[in-house]
């Protein structure tokens, strides 16, 4: 017994269509569609890291800090240090006990000149106290 699957019952006047011409039509929709789920949730993923990055340090060090970036060209004693800046400009930093940096870590900056940021306080005697170096 043979059944034949290509008949289709109509109405008067309707035409029979092929399913597989129905495919792409209702496809590319859903493609289109899948597409900007995507970047909607690239742009929010996005825009909340860039959020946080930027107000992560006023929340963890305070309202009173300020940013210094650039290269770590000496070392001295007591993991106080030189910092050299990209306009040039060498800024001397001290260290203390509520400094957020170990000697190992800044070490390999300085032999790498790798880039290092400083947050930072100016204390009495325009003296900068460092209080996070990465």
């Amino acid at each position: 017994m043979c059944i034949d699957v290509s008949i289709h019952r109509t109405k008067v006047g309707e035409a029979l269509k092929n399913p597989r011409d129905a495919f792409l039509p209702a496809f590319f929709p859903r493609l289109f569609a899948a597409f900007w789920v995507v970047v909607l949730i690239g742009a929010l993923a996005l825009s909340c890291v860039l959020g946080i990055a930027f107000i992560a340090p006023a929340i963890s060090h305070g309202q009173n800090v300020n940013h210094a970036d650039g290269t770590i060209v000496s070392i001295g004693t007591g993991r106080n240090f030189v910092l050299l800046t990209a306009t040039g400009q060498r800024l001397s930093f001290q260290c203390g006990t509520n400094c957020r940096a170990s000697l190992g870590h800044m070490q390999r900056h300085e032999a790498e000149h790798a880039h290092t940021d400083v947050y930072y306080i100016a204390g009495s005697n325009n003296m900068l106290m460092a209080l996070d170096v990465d």
